[in-house]
């Protein structure tokens, strides 16, 4: 059986995922701020280098998979800059630090948020600065606005991550996959934070579903444990919808960012290394099946 990472395991979805994965009888490295196997404050650069190095000598040289779960929920009174820096610094660093031990067939599956298409008003220069790799700015940029708007901003950066590498050559070339998964309101620690919030939590409460309800842990664990197997070995860069309906709800047509613009532009200067990446996975295929 397989070998995987999954943060945030103490508790939610990551706890979720863990049991789920150990059931499945996989071996699980389970990362955390508190308990588990490694504890590690993914806050800070000192706390992801300690845990990706802790993970390493766990797992022996092999991973076949990362889920990192560990994340903070926009609550009234948490400082908006860490909300950049544990749901998108600390997800992505681990996973980036641990793609060495990520072998031919193996996958990654990170957490996104239906908030980034149902909630109008979050910050593009947040998501953008995420997506540039600059902490310093992306922590600036929030503590200028509201954990409200800073949380699904840093959950857009995390899908558009995913897809922007899991086409490149050192994960989808490499036989790596990467999705995402955008849940709902699923009902776990941080959600019930969220209910509770003086400010918040009026709104949480109506949060619209087509199945009158909020998820359990346990489904969104289900979907996750798919996208790490090999019955999902054709899916790469995709951001699924987990909600109940939610999205679908808000958006009938299709799922649409709400400050998308401000992405596209900070993700222009990708493009030419993508297409450049593209076209050298052609000819990898083409050279693999003997053609010219």
């Amino acid at each position: 059986m397989g070998t995987y990472a999954v943060s945030g395991a103490a508790s939610g979805i990551g706890a979720a995922v863990a049991a789920r994965l150990t059931g499945d009888g996989h071996r699980v490295i389970a990362v955390d701020l508190k308990e588990g196997d490694v504890r590690a404050d993914l806050s800070t650069e000192d706390g992801r280098q300690a845990a990706i190095a802790e993970v390493r000598h766990l797992a022996e040289g092999r991973l076949d998979g990362v889920v990192p779960c560990a994340g903070l929920g926009p609550v009234t009174g948490l400082d908006p800059a860490q909300l950049v820096s544990v749901n998108y610094f600390g997800a992505i660093a681990l996973v980036e630090g641990l793609r060495p031990l990520l072998t031919d067939g193996g996958a990654v599956v990170v957490l996104s948020s239906n908030s980034v298409t149902a909630q109008p008003g979050w910050s593009g220069e947040v998501a953008s600065a995420c997506l540039k790799g600059d902490e310093k700015a992306a922590r600036a940029a929030a503590a200028e606005s509201e954990p409200v708007h800073v949380y699904p901003a840093t959950k857009a950066a995390v899908a558009y991550w995913a897809r922007r590498e899991a086409v490149k050559a050192e994960w989808g070339g490499a036989g790596i996959r990467v999705n995402a998964v955008a849940p709902g309101l699923i009902e776990t620690p941080m959600s019930a934070a969220m209910k509770a919030d003086p400010k918040l939590g009026v709104f949480v409460k109506a949060y619209p579903s087509a199945l009158g309800r909020g998820g359990r842990p346990e489904e969104i664990a289900d979907l996750i444990a798919f996208l790490l197997s090999p019955a999902a070995s054709l899916l790469v860069g995709s951001v699924v919808y987990a909600d109940g309906g939610t999205d679908a709800l808000l958006n009938p047509v299709w799922p649409v960012g709400k400050d998308v613009s401000k992405i596209a532009v900070a993700l222009m200067d990708k493009v030419s290394s993508g297409v450049a990446v593209a076209k050298s996975l052609g000819r990898r295929a083409r050279s693999a099946s003997g053609g010219s």
